[in-house]
């Protein structure tokens, strides 16, 4: 169908909701082999696909030339104060009750892997939540190795000390910590019989055997299974459920650190104050081990004191980044960074992939989303390239998804490699739509509906509305406030029809065999109501593979799959933009929550603790 076609179905409007985003052009490529550390935002030229340069970047201080790429951030300098937003409150400041999805305990505890801090962001810019095993270093750990495919050997480092705080009053950090700790989170010994509720999101600690101590700096991981790739992905992922070891002391006494009172770690800054739903202050540990892999001889943190800003409001956490109140802030939209461009073209903005595909998600156990047909018809009804470069401005990239992010290179089934035929299931084509549709019963279309969340891009959902009502599918939409949308969808699946969520379900970014679970007839979060003996048995031949090569093959054909049958419907993988003062040195949008907006960050101590302040520029 002729092109002039989706104006017809969209006259208002996509007008409307494309006031601030028509005007950026630029393609963003993947994230993986980005060439710059840092892509101010910007109104693109009309003759142009590229991002102008014509954006201020602050002055650095001089620095004499190593031959090493972060010459040119200048030298680090102690002092001041890093503010960063976090838009929701604290559950809790034990990772046991909290899984790490609202807290920010990485700030004074720490894990065994971290990432690596000298590697050039042009070869891995750490900007999703996977970690490739070549690019993970170790924090608490110096070393590690497999003896066999099953057994995990952890050499730590020596000299570390908790922080001198009552009772643990500094002692060393010793592989009897290791233990207890994962002990305590997975109920595996000392005294603990039942695992944290919120480790099950990483499926494979169920088949963690044991964890021993063989000397006081070895810690031996025993696994049920001989699947080298899965136990990494378990030990060494930046996810907010890989444990943040906490002093067994401290359990003894109160029972659990839930109280920010109690938090003890070994990291590189101490709790000082927390204000309920308001604010939380670190200050720094000038006992701290660690040294900048950078300047070994630099001691770290180079900032005094850390401020959270708890603001679930994103209009008001903007205007504090516009003021100077905040420093950094991520997870912002595209149209919110176009008009920070235009009202502060100073701020830096730094690009990162949304952490997923947007998609539109059909229960697939009620008529007549049941039908592969109806799903099928539902996707060819929506012109992605349109939405890419009108709704977009063409900064992402006009292709579907399936289960794996393309920004993962090297994993999933990328859209370039699929054959024509399924490529033409996905391509805009109301005519067919309509014919499946009909061969499916319904020649008239049907009415259904969509349960939103309020922080989802409603302006999109409005145009997928348009394009499906130009088939005869009639969607009304209802929205929820996040806490209860996730209460009614996700965990209750009380929804009749549809559900679109803020962080897409497709172009996952996280580890590879987690996301077989995704569409699990077991997994609790499996709102779309996929029942597939099909999709099941590719997690159980993942779990029993003994090669990364085993699993790239098996996340190969479950993303195919998933792929041709259109389980749920795929809009586009956006992009978000971090925002930073000229004077923060050292981010490039590493960490993808450091910011907070994606419900904790994951390793906001080791960052934090490696950024500084540009004093003469503040």
């Amino acid at each position: 169908m002729k092109r002039g076609f989706i104006w017809i179905i969209l006259p208002c409007l996509m007008v409307t909701s494309l006031v601030l985003v028509s005007c950026a052009t630029s393609t963003m490529t993947s994230m993986v082999k980005t060439n710059a550390i840092s892509t101010p935002m910007s109104t693109a030229s009309k003759t142009s696909n590229a991002m102008p340069s014509n954006i201020p970047t602050p002055t650095t201080t001089s620095v004499s030339k190593t031959g090493n790429w972060w010459d040119s951030l200048g030298t680090p300098q102690y002092g001041g104060t890093i503010t960063f937003r976090m838009n929701r409150d604290y559950g809790s400041f034990d990772p046991y009750f909290s899984g790490g999805l609202t807290t920010m305990e990485s700030a004074w505890l720490e894990r065994l892997h971290t990432d690596d801090w000298r590697l050039d962001p042009t070869i891995f810019p750490y900007k999703i939540n996977f970690r490739p095993s070549e690019y993970v270093k170790g924090l608490l750990a110096e070393s590690w190795e497999f003896p066999n495919t099953n057994t995990y050997v952890v050499h730590l480092r020596q000299g570390i000390h908790w922080q001198d705080i009552p009772p643990v009053n500094g002692r060393e950090f010793t592989s009897d910590d290791v233990v207890y700790d994962y002990d305590r989170e997975y109920g595996l010994g000392d005294g603990f019989t039942k695992p944290s509720p919120f480790q099950s999101v990483v499926a494979a600690f169920n088949y963690l055997k044991s964890v021993t101590a063989t000397d006081r700096y070895t810690v031996v991981f025993n696994w049920t299974l001989p699947n080298p790739e899965v136990i990494m992905e378990s030990l060494q992922a930046a996810l907010p459920t890989t444990v943040d070891i906490v002093a067994r002391e401290a359990i003894q006494q109160w029972g659990d650190v839930g109280d920010w009172h109690h938090g003890i770690g070994t990291g590189p800054f101490i709790l000082q104050d927390y204000v309920t739903a308001s604010s939380v202050t670190l200050v720094k540990n000038t006992n701290y081990w660690g040294h900048d892999e950078r300047y070994p001889q630099n001691q770290l943190p180079y900032i005094d004191t850390l401020k959270i800003l708890i603001i679930t409001d994103d209009a008001t956490a903007l205007a504090g980044i516009r003021t100077g109140k905040i420093d950094i802030m991520d997870g912002v939209s595209l149209q919110n960074a176009q008009l920070m461009q235009k009202t502060n073209p100073k701020i830096l903005q730094i690009t990162t992939p949304n952490q997923g595909a947007l998609s539109i998600d059909p229960r697939n156990d009620v008529k007549p989303f049941n039908d592969i047909r109806v799903r099928e018809a539902m996707q060819m009804a929506i012109d992605l390239p349109t939405i890419a470069n009108a709704y977009y401005g063409g900064t992402v990239e006009p292709y579907p998804s399936t289960l794996t992010s393309n920004h993962m290179t090297g994993w999933g089934f990328p859209y370039m490699q699929w054959p024509q035929n399924l490529k033409d299931e996905y391509a805009y084509n109301p005519t067919a739509a309509k014919q499946l549709l009909a061969a499916a019963g319904y020649p008239n279309g049907f009415n259904t509906d969509v349960v939103a969340q309020n922080s989802s891009d409603l302006g999109l959902v409005q145009v997928v509305k348009s394009y499906f009502a130009a088939v005869g599918i009639n969607m009304s939409i209802q929205t929820m406030d996040d806490t209860s949308w996730t209460t009614f969808v996700q965990n209750g699946h009380k929804q009749d029809a549809m559900a679109q969520k803020a962080s897409g379900t497709l172009g996952n970014t996280y580890e590879p065999v987690r996301q077989l679970t995704k569409f699990q007839s077991t997994y609790a979060a499996n709102y779309m109501m996929v029942r597939d003996p099909v999709f099941d048995a590719f997690y159980d031949k993942a779990m029993a593979g003994t090669s990364v090569d085993d699993i790239k093959k098996i996340m190969s054909d479950a993303n195919e799959y998933v792929a041709r049958q259109h389980l749920v419907v795929s809009l586009l993988q956006p992009n978000l933009y971090s925002v930073c003062q000229p004077w923060l040195k050292g981010f490039s949008g590493q960490d993808q929550s450091i910011g907070g907006s994606n419900g904790g960050p994951h390793l906001l101590g080791f960052y934090m603790s490696r950024f500084w302040i540009d004093q003469t520029l503040k």
